[in-house]
């Protein structure tokens, strides 16, 4: 792979369009303005990060998550085109330049395609199918499509959401260009290839990404694709916030002492700097105040590792040779503080009661709802289903002929959803609520 081919600001579905334009921003800029007013983003403020959504005390949700993954990406995208092109003079004048607001876009939409609850809603479609009732459709469904299902993933999803052509809805989706749409995901093979949850496209998409990975020289793997360099950047950022934002909500929660938290935090700085930082951060009385300084300090650190890694691994990830993540790379230092950090979030954060009480409770809202619709658009001559199908809005194939298109239309319509709206429909359906009147 190489830089000049790999940044393209080529639109999807506007490949053979010449767009005039009436002010000064980049294609890529474009994109992240596009994503931000869209519907599908603002919902993000009503699906749950880690915690439950906020009662008296707030925490991130999955719209905040993103702002701030999107941060860290533009700081990583501008630190990694400015080295770049200082190092490979002939692209000072190319679109590398540009990789930070493509690095910060993608990050933007890197959720969007996340059911409710989370990880939690993802393994209730799967679940209803690989282990429920809707194991008796698998006659009806290719292998490939088979596993698009019982292995489905909100990055596959989000990569669906931005592309599909939904109906009444411009070619493309949401136009826009490739090199943004490339850097989004994360595992480049379809379902049938993966061999855990994770993958990049479902079988519907997969043409999409072909075409866009010729376009931008992206070259095949064992699985499927190699990653467009880019993604690695998004997933780091991805990893740095989840991680390092956990913890401060977890301080918060008083799931972590303020001295856990501290200490998690300045393990990512080298020891002869702490004794400083903690000085300076002592300036300030609330406690609070200081774990957000210790946070940028750690975020910082981290985002300097991962532009250190990319920048020694250019070579492997051009030739796809690269294996891991960024940070799976790091020094030492930050790999050993990282990986403590994951350790006290698995065993203190994400098993905690009340994160184990939501995904207990998003699980079979995910779950009902699924057997529900799915049955609906099975029968769709049963008078309660039609009840069901008027509640779909149209751009869903509710209706159509294949089995397949019918199932995904109910994937669409369900991750779709926010918490919030879940619940109040699957309360509704129950008989537990009822409009007001």
């Amino acid at each position: 792979m190489n830089w000049q081919q790999l940044i393209s600001n080529k639109r999807l579905g506007q490949e053979d369009l010449h767009v005039s334009r009436q002010d000064d921003r980049t294609e890529f800029r474009r994109d992240y303005d596009r994503l931000i007013f869209s519907a599908p983003f603002r919902r993000m403020q009503n699906k749950t990060q880690v915690f439950p959504l906020p009662g008296s005390v707030f925490v991130h949700n999955r719209l905040t998550h993103s702002l701030e993954v999107a941060s860290v990406g533009r700081s990583l995208g501008d630190d990694v085109a400015h080295r770049l092109q200082e190092r490979h003079p002939e692209l000072k004048d190319s679109m590398v330049g540009e990789i930070g607001s493509i690095v910060s876009a993608a990050c933007l939409a890197h959720d969007m395609g996340n059911p409710p609850f989370g990880h939690s809603g993802e393994r209730a479609i799967a679940s209803y199918f690989s282990e429920g009732e809707g194991i008796k459709y698998r006659g009806q469904l290719t292998a490939e499509q088979w596993a698009d299902i019982t292995h489905f993933d909100g990055n596959a999803n989000a990569f669906r959401l931005l592309t599909h052509q939904f109906k009444g809805r411009r070619k493309g989706g949401f136009v826009l260009t490739y090199s943004t749409l490339a850097s989004i995901v994360k595992y480049p093979y379809p379902a049938i290839e993966a061999t855990k949850q994770k993958f990049g496209f479902f079988t519907q998409e997969q043409p999409l990404y072909e075409c866009i990975a010729a376009e931008l020289g992206i070259g095949k793997g064992v699985r499927g694709w190699h990653r467009h360099p880019l993604a690695y950047l998004v997933e780091a950022a991805d990893d740095i916030c989840y991680e390092v934002m956990d913890l401060e909500d977890a301080h918060k929660l008083k799931l972590l002492s303020f001295e856990q938290t501290r200490d998690l935090m300045l393990g990512f700085v080298e020891e002869e700097k702490r004794a400083h930082i903690v000085e300076r951060a002592s300036a300030v009385s609330d406690r609070n105040e200081q774990v957000a300084y210790f946070r940028s300090c750690a975020i910082g650190a981290l985002e300097r590792e991962c532009v250190r890694v990319f920048l020694d691994q250019e070579e492997a990830i051009l030739d796809g040779s690269m294996e891991g993540s960024l940070l799976g790379h790091a020094c030492p230092l930050v790999r050993g503080a990282y990986e403590a950090c994951v350790e006290v979030a698995q065993s203190r954060i994400y098993r905690s009661r009340d994160v184990v009480d939501t995904e207990l409770a998003g699980y079979k809202i995910i779950y009902t709802l699924m057997g529900l619709f799915i049955h609906a658009v099975m029968n769709p001559q049963h008078a309660y289903s039609r009840l069901l199908l008027d509640r779909v809005s149209s751009q869903y194939e509710v209706d159509s002929p294949d089995t397949y298109v019918r199932i995904m239309a109910v994937l669409d319509y369900l991750s779709g959803m926010t918490d919030v709206f879940s619940l109040d429909l699957y309360r509704k359906i129950n008989g537990e609520s009822l409009p007001m009147i």
